[in-house]
């Protein structure tokens, strides 16, 4: 039997309440397949021990997390914490220093979920992004000069290296080459270089380089403004999109809407390679004003957690914790506030581990 050591950061908020329930499940998967076990730390870092000792994590955090398989993380934010002081503090520099640099955000509309869109249902909302996660718009270089004063000055440079477009570019078109060449629904490259004459410039340049590279492969580069538009008038169209960090992070918030709920998007934070422990979290943030009723949908965190599975290599159980949430949400008994229903996050966790079935 497989072990894998999984550090728990239950964050801030729901977060504190969906992680058990995700945990929950990814337990059963793993008795129902026999083939795994996962061995778990949790660390209480966020904004609530950002308040009480000044700093969101411990300052040796990285290197306590890098002897981990693997983040499953909850959520960050509170009130009273600035929310660059939260980001900054947890997640860009997990991501950063771990080199997560693809961020996978699938974009899916589940039976039984009635999404924002006329005329459009599951099978035309079945795509995902990947967003640039390490460099871009968020490299955080730039500064703050004459505070205060009218000649206040704030810059904030993006920053875009060939190697790190080059190896978004490459997961992107191996993964549209995996999901299956279709002639319809080509890679679709987001860009700006109309208005962004260096740094989208040279994300198109090597956008048209990796494609030569994959010549079964059909993309073509798409203006951002203009895929948002097409995100919502023809979502069939699309099956990988690849976008810099700003863009990826607004694009995936709005296929989030297309998801019908903010409970429902699942994310994964990797590094390829397996250098360094990848991060899997929902993306739902930390929900404030219903925290600590147990009402939290926990959806978006056990699909994180069955991306978790996947990258690990239980791919067995990561198909049973996939079908049996499709299930669950498909029949449309056991639902949560959000999603119009009635039932807690511990109900709707026991309702998918119930349909966890071998088959």
């Amino acid at each position: 039997m497989n072990q894998y050591a999984i550090a728990l950061i239950p964050g801030d908020g729901v977060g504190k309440e969906v992680v058990p329930a995700g945990l929950q499940v990814l337990d059963a998967a793993g008795k129902l397949t026999d083939a795994f076990q996962l061995k778990t730390t949790a660390f209480d870092w966020g904004c609530e021990y950002y308040l009480k000792h000044g700093r969101m994590m411990d300052g040796d955090a990285l290197a306590t997390l890098a002897s981990f398989d693997a983040i499953y993380l909850g959520a960050v934010g509170y009130p009273g914490v600035p929310d660059h002081v939260s980001l900054w503090g947890l997640l860009l520099p997990i991501r950063q220093g771990f080199d997560q640099y693809i961020n996978l955000r699938p974009i899916k509309l589940f039976e039984g979920i009635q999404g924002p869109l006329r005329g459009k249902g599951p099978q035309d909302i079945d795509f995902v992004v990947v967003r640039e996660n390490s460099e871009g718009e968020y490299a955080g270089h730039g500064g703050r000069s004459h505070r205060g004063r009218p000649q206040e000055v704030a810059t904030q440079t993006t920053i875009f290296t060939r190697t790190g477009v080059e190896r978004v570019m490459r997961y992107s078109f191996e993964l549209a080459r995996q999901r299956g060449v279709k002639p319809d629904q080509p890679l679709v490259s987001a860009t700006k270089s109309n208005a962004q004459q260096y740094v989208s410039v040279l994300w198109d340049e090597v956008a048209r380089e990796i494609g030569q590279q994959f010549p079964d492969v059909p993309w073509r580069s798409v203006l951002v403004d203009a895929l948002a538009a097409l995100m919502i008038l023809h979502p069939e169209r699309l099956d990988v999109v690849v976008a810099s960090n700003l863009f990826g992070d607004i694009l995936t918030d709005l296929g989030g809407a297309l998801q019908g709920s903010l409970g429902l998007p699942a994310s994964a934070n990797l590094n390829p390679e397996r250098r360094y422990p990848s991060m899997f979290e929902p993306v739902h943030g930390s929900a404030p004003d219903i925290a600590g009723r147990g009402i939290a949908n926990p959806f978006a965190t056990i699909w994180a957690g069955a991306m978790m599975l996947d990258h690990l290599g239980e791919k067995q159980a990561a198909n049973l914790v996939m079908g049996a949430l499709e299930r669950v949400i498909a029949q449309a008994r056991v639902r949560t506030p959000d999603l119009d229903g009635t039932n807690t996050t511990d109900e709707v966790a026991k309702a998918v581990i119930s349909q966890l079935v071998k088959r």
